[in-house]
């Protein structure tokens, strides 16, 4: 793959002066035209062999466009605070809003080819990882991006030659450290692993540019022509042919049209009594657990999900009366901000993943893509289709990473609902709990029920289970909810 980058490009100086001043005007005129179109982002990965002019390449598209609508990222060693979350959480956060350029100076990719290089993982963690790029990168191609990976490249020969004369440079010397003769000592075996990762994930959503870093007119030119004709393409690409198919397998339903939820004994009940000496005993134990020194080691995250008026808030709120107000944040979750309609779906939920050590509580969550927005049609079928691998995905590296999930599901009968609605309309402290859309949401009762066992289906996981709540009785499902969250925290530790 890196062959044809070995062959001598090269750009005189005087032609690209002449190249130079219209590829810039029109590098400009383009990213203006992304901007005013705000229909997606574009993310620019720069990666490549030391000393190939990477550095130069961000700070020439800085140069060359204006810096309010791009956005560059230079990624070295992971912070304490991005170490406590999994790998990819931080460049989550540095994605581009639709509408802007993300430069990404290093990217999801340089850790695991390091890791591989330095032997610190075995080839069956590198394959893993870039199934997990592929993943990633094929969501963030759904999600309408446009995504241009350059892949910087010089000869072992070349690299030697270009390091030397930047260290013998007293005005470049500053920007070679030992660390770069190491890996120049490693250079073959670079080359095997980059090699072979850039194959297994160069596609057609996110293919991999190969550019000859030794000349710098060469490279700047390539790199800008490259950019500027992938995003007028786009531009004028019509919008049906953005439209993304599922490749997720269908549903198929059960002969007889019962589901899961039809299974649940709904008349389960706990008296006032032995629910008081539960709610003790489960919160002293949740407390107790998040002192334990090996809980620094872990986060949580809670999901709740389930039926308007089912109990959710009165479930978390039992489980932050037994937490450090410092330990936890509580995440209700709405319709989504403009900030978060420009961003991939689960961006907003990305952002609030816990530090170890720490709870996130999601009041509602990422689960509305296959529930509100699947059955109100604010999201395509092929969106929804999708999404349930993608948070399969998501939890994942959630649980990888440390991370105890506990999802649980409150199920109400449709005739408490109603007792409950009623019940809030009637009392003064409890009227802004309903609304019209909650009575809006009880005419689809069924369509719910349908697509809350869907998901259940097909995102209960060994590593992140749905807890199923029996909540006619609150008494009952705040224990049940309770003391499944605290034997999952303590097998963990």
């Amino acid at each position: 793959m890196f062959e044809s980058a070995e062959i001598g490009h090269k750009l005189s100086k005087g032609e690209y002066k002449r190249i130079e001043p219209r590829l810039r005007a029109d590098l400009l005129d383009a990213q203006y035209d992304l901007h005013k179109n705000g229909k997606f982002p574009v993310i620019v990965l720069i990666s490549g062999v030391r000393g190939a002019g990477k550095g130069e390449t961000v700070n020439l598209l800085n140069e060359w466009m204006d810096p309010r609508h791009i956005h560059a990222h230079a990624f070295d060693n992971p912070s304490d605070e991005e170490r406590e979350r999994p790998p990819m959480w931080r460049f989550w956060r540095a994605l581009p809003p639709r509408g802007r350029i993300g430069v990404l100076f290093g990217s999801w990719y340089t850790a695991p080819i390091i890791d591989r290089v330095f032997k610190r993982i075995k080839g069956k963690d590198l394959a893993q990882s870039i199934e997990e790029i592929n993943h990633f990168e094929r969501m963030l191609a759904n999600e309408g991006a446009l995504i241009l990976k350059f892949w910087f490249h010089l000869s072992k020969k070349r690299q030697k030659k270009r390091l030397k004369a930047l260290e013998s440079d007293p005005e470049t010397s500053w920007r070679i450290t030992r660390r770069d003769w190491d890996f120049f000592k490693l250079y073959d075996r670079f080359y095997r692993v980059s090699e072979d990762t850039l194959r297994e994930t160069s596609t057609a959503h996110a293919p991999w540019i190969v550019v000859e870093g030794s000349d710098p007119e060469y490279r700047a030119v390539t790199v800008g022509k490259i950019l500027l004709e992938a995003m007028r393409r786009r531009l004028q690409e019509p919008p049906e042919r953005r439209k993304p198919k599922s490749e997720a397998p269908p549903i198929v339903r059960s002969v007889d049209r019962m589901h899961i939820l039809d299974r649940m004994d709904l008349t389960q009940k706990l008296e006032k009594r032995r629910y008081d000496d539960a709610l003790d005993k489960f919160q002293r134990r949740l407390a107790l657990a998040t002192r334990n020194p090996r809980f620094a080691g872990h986060n949580v995250v809670c999901v709740f999900e389930g039926m308007d008026a089912a109990g959710k808030g009165g479930a978390v709120r039992r489980i932050t009366a037994a937490l450090d107000a410092r330990l936890y944040h509580t995440i209700p979750v709405a319709a989504p901000t403009d900030e978060e309609r420009a961003q991939p779906y689960l961006w907003r939920f990305w952002r609030h993943v816990p530090r170890r050590g720490r709870f996130t509580i999601y009041d509602r969550s990422w689960y509305g893509r296959v529930l509100v927005e699947r059955i109100e049609g604010f999201c395509s079928e092929a969106d929804w289709m999708r999404a349930y691998g993608e948070i399969n995905d998501f939890e994942e590296q959630l649980a990888r990473s440390g991370a105890i999930i506990a999802k649980f599901w409150l199920q109400i009968s449709k005739e408490e609902q109603f007792r409950r609605f009623k019940e809030r309309e009637k009392t003064r402290f409890k009227r802004f709990k309903i609304t019209p859309e909650d009575w809006r949401n009880r005419e689809k009762w069924d369509a719910y029920q349908i697509a809350a066992s869907d998901m259940i289906e097909r995102t209960s996981t060994a590593y992140a289970p749905w807890t199923l709540v029996e909540a006619n009785d609150k008494y009952h499902a705040r224990v049940k909810i309770l003391s499944t969250l605290v034997k999952a925290l303590e097998a963990a530790l």
